[in-house]
């Protein structure tokens, strides 16, 4: 039924069980890190229900149904109120429930919760995905536990979500909970060089970068990342081996630079995951837990250098930062602050 989903085994032979049953519950909470497939499991769930060939479940894949509930009619444009509503497929008895921005939109879920109360059109039930759950603001939460507390029989809801503790828990207790694993770094591997042609050795760091999630591996341009990598290998050999504060000062204007905005939160993403990964090569004495595995001599050799105390400092202040951004703060006096202060640790 999954086939052709990697990872998460044991999460496919449950939902297959649950499938072939008849069972499915009205509302389940999908939980996992992001990019992990669990809105594509929700939409294989759905779509075995729409689908007029298969058997036990299966999926054809070429029947009308399967055809249409392919397309899903995102919204194009950022505008408020693309996002007051369900966003259906072109088959009428599957929808999706965006958020606007940080927030899931009340409307949305009074639509939703509309809808849910129709019979199906066509199919034995109707499906409705929540993606980004956790964006549900206090309204839209309390809108949907009217749906949750009274479901239709037909209606099935599919909440999605990397952050399950932001959801109520009387949203949590009302949902069957289905928890996702990351995907494992070889299967990640092996699928970006079936559907994207990457060699070897870049599928192999694209994977290790991915911690997991395939979702992100996709996402990765890796020549990007490795030009920006550069950056904070230098910032890093000053920290650790030079002790040179004005390279310090002239990596922070690199990443203050206004054309380095949009990644400014990737960055340090980056940087934290190179510290990381030194701590880890340090402390476990093997490199296994290395994801930046093509410069491992690199990392080994700050490794044998850097002070484990400071390692964790730079890595703390780094997460406070990264927390900060939610307020409105100048980010090249932060990174100038942040850079500073990691030399003086």
């Amino acid at each position: 039924m999954f086939d052709h989903l990697i990872g998460n085994d044991p999460v496919k032979d449950a939902l297959t069980r649950l499938r072939r049953s008849g069972r499915i519950p009205n509302s389940m909470l999908f939980v996992g890190d992001e990019g992990v497939g669990k809105r594509e499991f929700a939409l294989e769930i759905a779509r075995s229900f729409l689908c007029t060939n298969g058997s036990e479940g299966e999926v054809c894949g070429s029947c009308s149904p399967c055809i249409r509930s392919i397309n899903l009619n995102l919204p194009d444009s950022e505008k408020k109120d693309e996002y007051e509503r369900v966003h259906f497929s072109d088959h009428a008895d599957l929808g999706l429930v965006l958020a606007h921005n940080k927030n899931i939109l009340v409307d949305a879920i009074r639509a939703l919760e509309v809808e849910a109360h129709y019979r199906p059109f066509e199919a034995a039930a109707r499906f409705f995905i929540i993606d980004d759950a956790h964006k549900l603001n206090d309204a839209a939460s309390n809108a949907l536990l009217k749906t949750l507390e009274e479901p239709f029989p037909t209606s099935h809801i599919f909440l999605i979500t990397s952050r399950p503790g932001s959801l109520l828990a009387t949203i949590r207790s009302r949902c069957q909970t289905v928890r996702f694993s990351p995907i494992a770094a070889n299967e990640i591997a092996a699928n970006l060089i079936l559907r994207t042609g990457l060699g070897k050795e870049d599928a192999a760091l694209t994977a290790s970068l991915a911690k997991g999630s395939m979702g992100r591996a996709l996402e990765l341009d890796l020549a990007a990342y490795r030009e920006s990598r550069e950056i904070f290998l230098r910032l890093l050999e000053a920290l650790i081996q030079n002790k040179n504060l004005g390279e310090v000062l002239k990596v922070a204007e690199e990443i203050s630079d206004p054309k380095n905005k949009e990644s400014f939160e990737n960055n340090l993403d980056l940087l934290q995951g190179l510290i990381h990964d030194i701590w880890s090569a340090q402390t476990s004495g093997t490199n296994t837990r290395v994801a930046n595995i093509d410069v491992i001599d690199t990392i080994s050799a700050f490794g044998g250098k850097a002070s484990q105390n400071s390692l964790i400092e730079w890595m703390g202040q780094i997460e406070e930062l990264k927390q900060n951004l939610g307020v409105n703060v100048n980010k090249k006096i932060a990174t100038d602050a942040l850079l500073v202060k990691m030399a003086g640790a």
